[in-house]
């Protein structure tokens, strides 16, 4: 099992001042994520949307990270956390971007997975837009982490702003810098998130 991904190159020939990548949430996919790309507007780095490896029970066009349904839940966590971490530690060799110059972005599951991961690379920095905590992840977290930006909207209805909370938490526990925002809307992104996200992208990497 491997990940599809969909790679959108820096406007110019030049090497990527970094690489954005973008884990789509429960039941999207990678164009989805991707429809997203002009509006994050940074020409010069290098965006990855890769497809969660697990169909989505509800729609023959959504992926899953793994399952959330009750009667599996998490099932399939595992795996998908071992394939994006070899995944990302594979793209240095095909794009000359070192992951200390990468940043890991998320929305909702993908925000998930986000915090999952990337408190065990040595990223440039962790996004979490309307995401959550797995019930592991702080057992089993360690070492170094990278600055963290936090984004949930106050009325979601999908994700309670409780878990932002707690990740915040959690997050600040283990020693993380953690950038906090809450917005008045719901389960979604919105463009004031993405200029948060573009804000911490440029004065993180330069």
């Amino acid at each position: 099992m491997s990940l599809q991904f969909i790679s959108l190159p820096p406007n110019s020939s030049q090497t990527p001042a970094g690489l954005i990548v973008c884990l789509h949430g429960w039941g999207s996919n990678a164009e989805d994520a991707a429809s997203l790309s002009p509006f994050f507007n940074l020409p010069n780095y290098q965006f990855l949307f890769p497809n969660a490896p697990f169909p989505f029970p509800h729609s023959p066009t959504g992926r899953a990270w793994y399952d959330l349904r009750m009667e599996n839940m998490y099932e399939g966590l595992a795996e998908s956390r071992q394939l994006l971490i070899d995944w990302l530690q594979s793209l240095e060799s095909s794009t000359g971007v070192p992951l200390s110059r990468t940043i890991l972005s998320g929305f909702s599951q993908g925000g998930a997975m986000t915090l999952d991961v990337g408190l065990k690379l040595p990223l440039a920095g962790l996004v979490v837009m309307s995401g959550y905590l797995h019930p592991d992840i702080v057992t089993t977290a360690k070492g170094d982490f990278p600055p963290t930006v936090i984004m949930h909207g106050r009325y979601d209805e999908v994700v309670p702003l409780t878990a932002a909370l707690k990740a915040r938490e959690a997050a600040e526990s283990l020693g993380i810098a953690v950038d906090y925002h809450e917005f008045n809307t719901g389960h979604e992104i919105r463009p004031e998130m993405l200029a948060v996200l573009r804000n911490f992208v440029i004065n993180l990497i330069v």
